[in-house]
């Protein structure tokens, strides 16, 4: 699940709207469970429903939550599983974090849980380059998840691909597939990106040497590459890909991190940084931010006063009015402005009260 996912299933409105998440497991004898606890909670969605609506009334939803459950396959769960089902939709996505279990009527489905979870988790995009097919797989730590729409997995069908390449005796055969090449990757890079900019992530590729060039050449993502990975894997599974390249990504992922670090010396040295939760949270609602820097275990309940733009910190998240983690809303607004945001260890961000954002201007 990317933010594509979530962000088609908050432009769905319809009542009733059912939300089913719950955490899961990706290993037997654990998973076992995984099946049962689904079915109750289907159970209590089902009796919620009708002693709302008469039966008729919700037969289709029903039957299409049904469904969507029947295809699940628990081989394959990972951390969580969430399941949204209204009259005209329904589908399930497993997903590599703990979910909290929950079964939620609305009039639109619930994702926050989901969004805080994507905010906080490593991603990156992981794309493989081949002739049949070039691939693109969503990245969460050390778990890929391949993409299967928005133009992936995609095919090399002209000459030098399932093609073949023209005849006679002044054809430079080698010249013109390597320039076939080029086109192709042209048009795997257009399709990338719409992608990249609607969930701006690191990018590894993976490809044989000649096609990481090829790549390189025409490629206008080139700033957003993470890694590459040399070798041919036009086939290997999610799982074993990951193996290769979340090590190298993990590592300059690390990298990365320390730049961001020079670079907010550098802005507090230009009067171009707010710190402190209340700052941050006034100027990433004013778009200001271009980088957001966060450490990882920082959460601040808080309450927000009628202007929306200033924060008082609560002792109980859970009481009404409270806001649970103004540290999450703060990631929202940054990144719905094409802000950047980046996570650091506890304690890197002491002098900053634990948050800082680099300005824009």
């Amino acid at each position: 699940m990317n933010r594509h996912d979530i962000s088609l299933l908050q432009q769905i409105r319809s009542y009733p709207s059912l939300t089913i998440t719950l955490p899961t497991h990706r290993t037997s004898p654990d998973n076992k469970q995984d099946p049962i606890r689904v079915r109750n909670l289907v159970a209590q969605a089902t009796d919620r429903l009708l002693a709302e609506f008469k039966r008729r009334e919700v037969e289709s939803l029903l039957a299409r939550l049904e469904r969507v459950v029947d295809e699940i396959d628990y081989r394959y769960t990972l951390d969580g599983l969430a399941v949204f089902v209204n009259q005209d939709f329904g589908r399930a996505f497993p997903v590599p974090f703990t979910l909290k279990e929950r079964v939620v009527i609305d009039e639109t489905f619930a994702t926050r849980d989901l969004v805080f979870a994507l905010n906080r988790s490593p991603r990156y995009w992981t794309l493989v380059l081949g002739e049949k097919p070039t691939r693109l797989l969503e990245g969460t730590r050390d778990t890929l998840v391949e993409v299967t729409d928005r133009g992936f997995p995609m095919i090399h069908e002209g000459p030098g691909g399932l093609a073949p390449l023209p005849g006679g005796l002044r054809v430079n055969k080698s010249a013109y597939r390597d320039e076939q090449h080029r086109q192709f990757f042209r048009r795997v890079d257009a399709a990338l990106k719409p992608i990249l900019a609607e969930d701006p992530l690191p990018l590894a590729v993976v490809g044989v040497d000649r096609f990481l060039a090829f790549f390189n050449e025409v490629t206008a993502h080139r700033d957003a590459i993470l890694t590459t990975v040399t070798g041919s894997h036009p086939r290997t599974s999610p799982h074993n890909l990951a193996k290769l390249v979340w090590p190298l990504v993990e590592v300059n992922l690390a990298s990365r991190r320390q730049e961001v670090l020079a670079e907010l010396e550098r802005a507090t040295g230009e009067r171009k940084v707010a710190s402190t939760v209340g700052e941050v949270w006034r100027f990433a609602h004013e778009g200001r931010g271009a980088l957001l820097l966060v450490e990882e275990d920082f959460h601040y309940p808080a309450t927000v006063d009628a202007s929306g733009m200033h924060l008082t910190p609560a002792a109980d998240p859970t009481a009404p009015g409270v806001m649970e983690d103004a540290v999450d809303e703060i990631i929202e607004a940054v990144l719905s402005k094409q802000g950047r945001v980046v996570f650091l260890a506890d304690g890197q961000l002491a002098d900053h009260g634990r948050i800082a954002m680099i300005l824009r201007y």
